[in-house]
């Protein structure tokens, strides 16, 4: 019976291993469409950060200061498709640059739970992606005076996107990949009262520019699909591993059992 087991555990190892060749696939297509969406998605967030959030600070700029803005947005977003399509180009199946950052053990691609986990590795890597592209795109638009450039936005940005206690009111109905935050700040004056101070921030989605893009969109939705598959295959293969650890445990059992 562990013989059949071991056989049982062998095949479905087998067709991880050809999901996981499909899932390696359907990631390098969707960081590729990712890439070009991020891109299309960061310039139209400034866009309208620019033009609708701060347009006097963004018309008292010399042709010159505004050319060399965008230029720099424009350089941002070709460095973030680009790291995000460096993600893809590997020469090992499914070991992505960004992980080998991290010293782990090598990941067994014929057992689900560690594909899964490599799977988590790639979506926080992509998450790490975007913060930091969207922390430089304000740290850029702090340098030309557009946003605010007396206050700490970086920890204030933190302290908003996160569940912590005491985060900054966000306000409702924002454009797509944009912040709104009150900020309470002390008065400069004497006086023991404070201000609201109203900041527009570049803070990009991955949801949201997923649902901008159908491309990318559509790219996700393969991930998706495939995941499940994943899934099922990881519930039988611990199903397994439980029924092969009864019958050694019984075999055993039976090996040492003697009448007295």
């Amino acid at each position: 019976m562990v013989e059949q087991i071991n056989r049982d555990i062998a095949a479905l190892e087998e067709k991880v291993k050809v999901i996981a060749t499909e899932l390696e696939n359907a990631y390098i297509s969707y960081l590729t469409a990712l890439g070009q969406g991020v891109s299309k998605q960061l310039m139209l967030a400034t866009y309208h950060l620019c033009t609708q959030g701060y347009p006097q600070e963004f018309v008292r700029l010399s042709m010159s200061q505004r050319q060399q803005l965008q230029q720099e947005i424009r350089q941002l977003t070709q460095q973030a498709a680009a790291q995000l399509l460096r993600h893809t180009q590997t020469e090992d199946s499914l070991e992505f640059s960004f992980l080998a950052e991290e010293e782990t053990a090598p990941i067994s691609f014929s057992d689900p739970v560690e594909l899964m986990k490599w799977q988590f590795q790639v979506e926080n890597a992509i998450a790490h992606t975007l913060k930091t592209l969207s922390s430089k795109t304000n740290s850029v638009l702090q340098k030309a005076e557009i946003l605010p450039n007396n206050l700490p936005l970086a920890p204030l940005l933190e302290a908003a996107t996160s569940a912590s206690d005491g985060a900054p009111e966000m306000m409702s109905g924002s454009s797509p990949n944009l912040l709104n935050l009150l900020i309470e700040t002390d008065s400069d004056s004497e006086s023991s009262e404070s201000h609201v101070t109203h900041i527009i921030a570049i803070h990009l989605r991955l949801i949201e520019i997923e649902f901008a893009d159908t491309t990318v969109r559509a790219k996700r939705n393969q991930i998706r699909s495939i995941s499940g598959k994943v899934g099922k295959l990881e519930r039988e293969y611990q199903k397994k591993q439980r029924e092969r650890d009864v019958a050694q445990a019984e075999a055993a059992w039976r090996a040492s059992w003697f009448e007295s």
